[in-house]
């Protein structure tokens, strides 16, 4: 397993805070993001390592630590599992373009995406797990479902092998779960999506338009390997249902990640746990919004991608650029600008300049309502200006406001 990152320290606070409601997409609402017992388990879907750490990045892992906190001061522990996607077409294609070896590439993405990760403070996963050192039992779940009739083959004509298909109707009589359950969109909307990223929906010798790909037949030119099922390489969606069942079992406590990945691939890898355990794959999903920059969505495909080492590397603190993405609730959609990094900058300076005043605002009384705010679907522009408030009023006891922008909202203020 490689490497995450180290963990930063977090601060104790007086008291506990609440479990946070998140809005859960499965039924479009609030829901408690609660686990049985005392842990609470969170998978969020890593990268595909070939152009790290874009700022949609770091807002999407930046939500779903928020969440680790909150959940830490409510006095749950906590596992928390991430993959590396380090092969898969896009990696290969960027590869392939720029002349570079596609291990060499991934390699130095993700030691770039940790380097990031780190000077960001974010809680770094438990289990960080790169999809090429678990083929083997990726490629055994594959096999598993062609064995119980939830899988089959398509012929190829690049490939002495074939690829193979997971069968969404055979999977719907078999489970509980059915295609798109865990999003609102409808029919039309899911072939639509399935196209647009990373589905083939027009493939010659499928069943349904939607049923992914689980295994890819060796390709000349491509990596591959030796399996059960075969000479290839897996498929996108089973990588993280074999990844979250082995490392958090089923029925874990939230999936997360950003809100492109509501279809096709955080359904379908549920569909494919289902299926492997006769189980839902998460109680919970939640997804952050994406940013646009410059009018367009921010995107590696267009290539308008602010990054996060980029602004490192320009002088720009981490805890800025923190702040300016926690100046927005993890699921909105919005915009990235240099005013909104200036106006974060200016947010910074004044917390560090926070003072002591026994006539101003009782710290205590400022931890519960950042503690109030951030149990309200993470409600960080609304823990921010709780914050400003104590900023301009000066508090009783500056250390524990300090103490609690970095528990809650890794800012580190010293």
């Amino acid at each position: 397993m490689p490497d995450s990152w180290p963990r930063p320290s977090v601060p104790s606070l007086p008291g506990s805070g609440s479990v946070p409601s998140l809005f859960d997409t499965t039924t479009g609402r609030l829901r408690p993001a609660a686990p049985e017992g005392d842990l609470a388990r969170l998978y969020v879907c890593g990268i595909t390592p070939y152009d790290a750490t874009h700022i949609g990045h770091a807002n999407t892992y930046l939500a779903f630590d928020t969440l680790q906190r909150v959940w830490l001061d409510a006095g749950l522990d906590v596992r928390y599992a991430q993959n590396i996607t380090d092969v898969d077409d896009p990696l290969l294609e960027r590869a392939n373009a720029t002349g570079v070896d596609w291990r060499a590439l991934a390699d130095s993405q993700v030691a770039l995406f940790r380097a990031d990760m780190a000077a960001l403070r974010l809680l770094p996963p438990h289990d960080y797990v790169a999809v090429t050192e678990v083929v083997d039992e990726i490629a055994e779940a594959v096999g598993t479902l062609k064995d119980r009739g939830l899988a089959y083959a398509v012929p190829t004509a690049d490939s002495a092998g074939d690829d193979l298909y997971f069968d969404i109707a055979a999977a719907e009589r078999a489970t509980t779960w059915l295609v798109g359950s865990t999003t609102q969109f409808d029919h039309g909307q899911l072939l639509t999506l399935s196209a647009e990223h990373g589905g083939d929906p027009d493939r010659a010798g499928k069943h349904d338009p939607l049923d992914p790909l689980l295994w890819r037949a060796e390709r000349a030119g491509e990596p591959a390997w030796d399996s059960v099922v075969g000479r290839g390489r897996p498929g996108w969606h089973i990588e993280c249902s074999v990844i979250a069942l082995d490392r958090l079992g089923a029925d874990f406590t939230v999936q997360g990640g950003g809100a492109d990945l509501a279809f096709p691939h955080h359904d379908l890898s549920a569909g494919h746990a289902a299926a492997l355990s006769g189980r839902p794959l998460a109680g919970l999903y939640s997804h952050a919004g994406l940013i646009a920059y410059q009018g367009e969505k921010m995107s590696k495909s267009l290539g308008n991608l602010v990054l996060v080492s980029q602004l490192r590397e320009q002088g720009v603190p981490a805890a800025g650029i923190r702040l300016a993405l926690l100046a927005h609730r993890y699921r909105d959609e919005w915009e990235w600008t240099e005013q909104g990094l200036d106006d974060a900058l200016a947010r910074l300076d004044a917390w560090r300049g926070i003072r002591e005043n026994p006539a101003g605002l009782r710290a205590l009384d400022v931890l519960t309502a950042v503690r109030e705010r951030l149990a309200d679907d993470l409600d960080t522009p609304g823990a921010l200006s709780e914050i400003d408030r104590a900023a301009a009023s000066g508090v009783d006891d500056p250390d524990l406001v300090r103490s609690l922008a970095d528990a809650l909202l890794g800012i580190d203020l010293r």
